[in-house]
């Protein structure tokens, strides 16, 4: 299964790179579920204090695999959009459309109409729309705008190189390293994995988004008001956070290497060489040499799942990284 995007002459022309504040705002609220898995963002997560923050009736908008409203993220207007333009248009949102889009939305998760926040979520738009918008805001104050100097950077950084790529080689160039699930053949680009969809794009073109909160998915996005646009993990999303301890860090970094000790630590989900190589903006034969050396030693093994190895921490590599050992 895969979604396909066929490009026409028109559309080699209107490739475009977006970043969304309010985009990383609710896919940070989605980290704080149980049920996700938190990859590079643990040592984030760990200095934020959400214990006055409920952000059920958000949570409650965001299934693992449904419908999100779309007019709680509004397509991002270019690199530099602020939180607070894409929060006023949140908040002029038609009312009809809050309430169409929020029934669509709880009817994708089996029981969360009848849930409390479910039933508050279907009460009169002009009450819960101010309550959604307030959620919002302050899950940003609390989550991301403590950080989002480093979010910036990092995605800024990302947009540099891309378009550098874009201008050294074209399309060809740029898709064939943007991300490890995305190909581009003869004009189409094809997103691995998900519901099989296909859509010729007419000359809209694309938006290419770089996302830091989003980090082990590609997602794409086809219906309006958004254009056609792909939402990428940023590269060097490996780098982002400081390690838990700066001294067990600084000590395993000596004894193995700045580059192994960062691939050593970063790795709390399994994860492919290619898929590594981009979280750590390295090349991918660089990944994979040091990969082997951590392997040999004991600090990681390695799993075929399909067409890919996925290399994981052995109890070694958790007790070095300073982890308890996974049962």
């Amino acid at each position: 299964m895969a979604v396909t995007l066929r490009f026409g002459p028109a559309d080699l022309l209107r490739c475009r790179f977006a970043v969304s504040p309010m985009l990383e705002t609710l896919s940070a609220i989605r980290l704080l579920s149980p049920r996700e898995g938190v990859g590079p963002h643990g040592r984030w997560l760990d200095t934020r204090d959400t214990r006055d923050l409920d952000l059920r009736p958000i949570a409650l908008l965001q299934p693992r695999r449904g419908y999100t409203p779309d007019f709680l993220s509004p397509p991002p207007a270019g690199p530099l959009a602020r939180f607070e333009d894409e929060l006023a248009a949140v908040a002029a949102t038609d009312h009809e459309r809050v309430r169409a889009e929020l029934r669509r939305s709880l009817a994708d998760t089996p029981g969360a109409a009848d849930s409390a926040a479910g039933r508050r979520l279907l009460g009169p738009p002009a009450e819960v729309l101010p309550m959604l918008v307030s959620l919002v805001r302050r899950a940003w104050e609390v989550l991301v705008e403590p950080v989002w100097p480093q979010v910036r950077g990092l995605l800024e950084r990302d947009v540099a190189f891309q378009s550098r790529r874009l201008a050294e080689g074209g399309l060809d160039r740029l898709f064939a390293e943007l991300h490890p699930r995305l190909r581009w053949h003869n004009g189409v680009l094809t997103r691995e994995y998900g519901d099989h969809e296909h859509r010729e794009l007419r000359g809209e073109g694309l938006a290419l988004v770089p996302s830091v909160f989003k980090w082990d998915q590609v997602v794409v996005v086809v219906d309006p008001p958004w254009q056609p646009t792909v939402i990428y993990p940023a590269r060097g999303l490996g780098t982002l956070w400081q390690p838990r301890s700066p001294g067990r860090h600084a000590a395993l970094g000596r004894l193995l290497g700045r580059t192994r000790a960062a691939l050593l630590t970063g790795l709390d989900e399994p994860a492919s060489t290619t898929v590594l190589a981009h979280r750590h903006a390295l090349a991918a034969g660089t990944v994979s040499e040091h990969l082997s050396v951590l392997r040999d030693a004991g600090f990681v093994a390695g799993d075929r799942h399909r067409h890919e190895v996925r290399y994981r921490r052995t109890p070694l590599g958790d007790a070095a990284v300073g982890q308890p050992a996974r049962r």
